[in-house]
């Protein structure tokens, strides 16, 4: 990559990060003063209007997650009618992706389910036989699969008039336009991890999709989001027995149903939670600034204190500690002076702690 390009991209990187700090407010003030404030989720159907999304043989993306977002929203205004729900689109118009994203910051929303279906080029080898259920939170592709997603979900912009201008200069079909996302990482992340897992469970249990795992990926609709957010790939409508499921009213249902349970059992454990994890950590550094910034990665977080001996455990290095925050235990290696140096320990652990992810911290 050249020095020019690598300065561009630099630059875009900063103005993107600097305007979404300084949009973003804390779950605390959300409800400061005003503690019967109403836990909002804002529900999005992906594409719609002039684009239809990926098309299969009987039906197209845009019409199957519009259905499974009504249904979505009818069952949680029925059985949680305490949450505000708020939609992206109710019917077949076209929304760009940066309206998405600021609707759910309009709404001062508490999580964003953006709902698409799958599918892989037509020169693709075994298309019509990949199947299953993938949710992704905001983060960097981890592999060429990834990327192709996030490629394929970003072109969107391409519809839209000056998008060069409106997204700083971001190309969609340019894999150096995603070293953004080194800059602009979900500052809720582990509130995202933990919806999506729940999510692919319930999509691979109750709705009976193959399990293609929760991943992480440049996805530009999640990227301004200031709220805990996913982005839901039901099933690859590339595939014709994937495609009559989602066709079916009784696919559509059991996938509702599954973002539903899902949902609710996140509800359950974060309907009283004031900051995440990342956020309470920005803020302390905040009202500390004679304190020194320091980074570390959490390998997993658990709702209660693993004994040892417990095989979650297993392969974690020496130096690791127990942080008690939000309620959660997270295990996390590690005080890094840069960032850079935590991404490195980041990258050396992944693989073995898929789910990591680094926390800024002070020490005094």
């Amino acid at each position: 990559m050249t020095r020019k390009l690598l300065k561009s991209v630099f630059f875009i990187c900063m103005t993107a990060f600097t305007a979404m700090s300084a949009s973003i407010p804390s779950f605390a003030a959300k409800r400061a003063g005003n503690t019967d404030a109403a836990f909002t989720v804002v529900i999005d159907p992906g594409h719609g209007g002039k684009d239809p999304g990926c098309i299969g043989k009987i039906t197209n993306e845009k019409t199957i997650v519009l259905d499974v977002a009504r249904r979505l929203g009818n069952i949680l205004n029925e059985e949680t009618p305490e949450v505000k729900t708020v939609f992206t689109r109710k019917d077949d118009r076209f929304i760009p992706l940066n309206e998405r994203s600021a609707i759910a910051n309009r709404a001062n929303a508490d999580l964003f389910i953006s709902i698409h279906v799958n599918s892989v080029d037509r020169r693709t080898r075994g298309r019509e036989k990949i199947n299953g259920a993938s949710v992704y939170t905001l983060g960097l592709h981890r592999s060429d699969d990834n990327l192709a997603v996030a490629m394929r979900e970003n072109s969107v912009i391409e519809l839209e008039p000056d998008f060069t201008e409106t997204y700083q200069g971001f190309d969609p079909n340019s894999s150096e336009s995603y070293i953004i996302f080194e800059l602009t990482q979900n500052r809720h992340m582990r509130q995202s991890i933990d919806f999506a897992d729940a999510v692919q469970h319930e999509l691979t249990g109750t709705a009976g999709r193959a399990d293609k795992g929760v991943r992480q990926s440049g996805l530009l609709v999640l990227r301004t989001t200031s709220m805990p957010a996913v982005l839901i790939e039901l099933d690859f409508i590339c595939n014709p027995a994937a495609e009559r499921f989602l066709a079916s009213d009784d696919g559509r249902a059991k996938c509702a149903r599954a973002i539903a349970d899902a949902f609710k059992k996140y509800y359950a454990v974060n309907k009283h939670d004031d900051m995440p994890t990342q956020q309470a950590a920005v803020t302390a550094t905040a009202d500390a600034p004679k304190a020194e910034t320091t980074y570390s990665v959490v390998l997993l977080s658990s709702d209660t204190r693993l004994e040892q001996g417990d095989p979650r455990l297993a392969g974690m290095p020496a130096d690791v500690v127990a942080l008690q925050l939000d309620g959660k235990y997270n295990y996390a290696t590690g005080k890094f002076k840069s960032l850079k140096e935590a991404k490195k320990q980041l990258r050396r652990l992944e693989k073995s702690f898929p789910k990591a992810f680094i926390i800024k911290n002070a020490s005094d």
